[in-house]
């Protein structure tokens, strides 16, 4: 069937200026999804240490191992997800409308945690907070997008200021959460995440005017027909998922690899359906092409990086001293550290892309410089000392560092480019698809994780390091014929 794009926002709404040199509306959509990174990162900044810990320390006392695996594969899901938020934008609802529902079931997901007993509340509030943060990302990066020209030199700028709100709340959600779980109870620490996600909500819908129409409609509707078979197809799916974990095949214990292997069978049945399609021109398939290769270098990325949830905190909880004054602070408050270095680091990096215009590096290069960076810092932590909580606090600020300055040489640059490569008939799905690359890295991150020994840690951080580094300089050296096949897009 034909494809009809979206509605663009008028010239006069693409040339707005009033937010800090970007348009309007990108207040809006950095707001929703700095709440919606609050409440996310707020409550997974507990969750491990929800599951692991002994049911008299308020927790559930499910082991270490499991527990990553479990923490893995949601985040995994959590960006599957993006697909099915993509798809639905794109096809029944616009983009606008995706995110408004999407958001309000993460609030439900994080009441759920907050009320529900033992693993009822983590089931169905991990499932309704995966579901609607992956509808939430996919498109509110796809509507800050739509808010740009292809060629506007203003779009990487926009998109590390919209990062930077991302941080903002990634930052401030797991000090305050961290804080009530250890002075009220976990459950307290989960409200407090589904109020910042209300919060967020009411932004939202106070200012929704301002996108003037973007995103309203979908780009390539179903008919009625359509509809009825893909209703259809849900519902079979959540018959068989049911069944699955009524049976013992799906375990808490396989849940990471089995999000890896959904992620890797949904990733090539992607880029098979984009590059077979008839909608799709002859350059449009050329970039496709190029995007691949960074999207591997994307999931080696998040693999690492998304550690923060698994490792790191475990690494936090028995390998720092946490000791600040004679305080112990709590386990969460670690996972605030790379967000104030992102939080000071974006302006920073925004203002240096705006400087630099079309002299700075290729997008190859920032994935390569990405890659390569989580490579060396994971390579740092052979030079941390060993013992039960020594590691220096000052020691992972620094390191954190690099994770920040590799995060942002990547992942807002990632999303910026998967809006320029995008064929017009698959754009806000083409967001989506470069989620699936964060969504293999992050449930690769859980399987990882059970490799690693706190006894005998450094095997494992060096052999991680040393592939990220590898991937990276492989990449730079490719870097010439992928910009060629990206024709034009830099």
């Amino acid at each position: 069937m034909s494809t009809a794009p979206s509605t663009p926002p008028p010239e006069a709404d693409r040339s707005d200026r009033a937010f800090f040199g970007q348009p309007l509306a990108l207040t809006n959509l950095f707001g929703v999804e700095m709440w919606e990174r609050f409440s996310f990162y707020g409550m997974q900044g507990i969750l491990l240490i929800y599951l692991y810990y002994q049911t008299t320390d308020g927790g559930l006392g499910i082991s270490e191992h499991t527990a990553t695996g479990i923490v893995g594969a949601y985040g995994g899901m959590v960006y599957i997800s993006t697909i099915v938020g993509g798809w639905i934008a794109d096809r029944v609802l616009g983009s606008e409308r995706t995110l408004f529902y999407s958001a309000i079931l993460v609030m439900g997901g994080h009441i759920a945690l907050s009320v529900l007993p033992g693993l009822l509340g983590v089931g169905v509030g991990l499932v309704l907070v995966a579901f609607g943060s992956g509808g939430v990302k996919a498109t509110a990066t796809s509507l800050v997008g739509d808010l740009y020209d292809e060629h506007d030199e203003r779009r990487d700028a926009g998109f590390s200021l919209f990062y930077m709100g991302i941080n903002i709340g990634g930052l401030v959600g797991p000090l305050l959460t961290g804080l009530l779980r250890d002075n009220a109870g976990f459950h307290w620490g989960f409200g407090l995440a589904a109020i910042g996600m209300a919060l967020g909500l009411i932004q939202y819908t106070v200012f929704r005017r301002n996108l003037h129409g973007v995103g309203a409609r979908p780009s390539d509707p179903l008919s009625r027909n359509q509809r009825l078979a893909y209703a259809g197809g849900t519902v079979a799916v959540i018959v068989i998922v049911a069944v699955l974990s009524l049976t013992g095949v799906i375990t808490a214990d396989r849940l990471s690899d089995i999000v890896v292997g959904i992620a890797t069978a949904a990733t090539l049945l992607y880029f098979l359906v984009i590059l077979a399609s008839r909608q799709v021109t002859r350059v449009e398939r050329r970039r496709v092409i190029a995007f691949m290769p960074m999207f591997l270098a994307s999931v080696v990325f998040w693999s690492l990086f998304q550690q923060i949830f698994t490792v790191l905190t475990i690494y936090s909880d028995k390998r720092l001293d946490r000791n600040l004054f004679g305080w112990e602070f709590p386990v969460s408050w670690v996972q605030s550290i790379e967000p104030v270095w992102v939080v000071v680091g974006a302006g920073a990096f925004a203002a240096m892309w705006t400087k630099m215009g079309d002299r700075q590096p290729a997008t190859p290069i920032k994935f390569a410089m990405g890659t390569g960076g989580m490579g060396v810092a994971f390579l740092l932590f052979l030079l941390m000392p060993a013992g039960q909580n020594t590691a220096p606090v000052w020691g992972l600020v620094l390191i954190l560092g690099i994770f920040a300055a590799s995060e942002l040489m990547l992942s807002p640059v990632g999303l910026s480019l998967a809006t320029k490569l995008a064929p017009r008939a698959f754009h806000t799905q083409m967001v989506a698809l470069f989620f699936l690359s964060v969504a293999l890295g992050t449930a690769l991150s859980g399987t990882l994780a059970r490799y690693y020994d706190e006894d005998n840690e450094a095997p494992y951080f060096a052999t991680l390091g040393l592939v990220a580094v590898a991937v990276g300089v492989v990449l730079a050296v490719a870097s010439p014929w992928i910009k060629k096949l990206m024709s034009g897009v830099k």
